[in-house]
């Protein structure tokens, strides 16, 4: 359904730098950066931008797919080393379903952001 999401942050370098962190546990890289936006994805497929706004605030929940749970628990842990905040640790979610495993994080513009493993 989507093809790329848009959110606004503070401070870019900051945000790459969070996200680069989280993101790479997940398979996904850096694959474009300007003075004003950088894209993250697969190699050379950006579909999480991120785009310096000095009014920037919260936006909502963006969820990434995990290919296996230790991804999930990388992701945490890396968010948590980077200066994201814990917003659930690692685990089984099992009012969303049994096999939902997942964990949150509030990056440093206050966006919450998922990994989820449905494996």
């Amino acid at each position: 359904m989507f093809d790329h999401i848009g959110l606004r942050v503070k401070d870019l370098p900051r945000g790459i730098q969070f996200y680069q962190s989280v993101l790479a546990p997940l398979g996904y890289v850096l694959c474009h950066q300007d003075a004003t936006s950088a894209g993250f994805g697969p190699k050379g497929q950006p579909a999480l931008w991120l785009y310096s706004a000095s009014d920037a605030r919260s936006t909502g929940h963006v969820a990434f797919r995990a290919s296996e749970r230790a991804a999930v628990d990388r992701f945490h842990a890396a968010g948590i080393s980077v200066g994201g905040s814990d917003h659930g640790a690692p685990g089984i979610r099992a009012d969303y379903a049994d096999n939902y495993y997942a964990a949150f994080l509030i990056d440093p513009d206050g966006n919450n952001v998922e990994a989820v493993c449905l494996t």
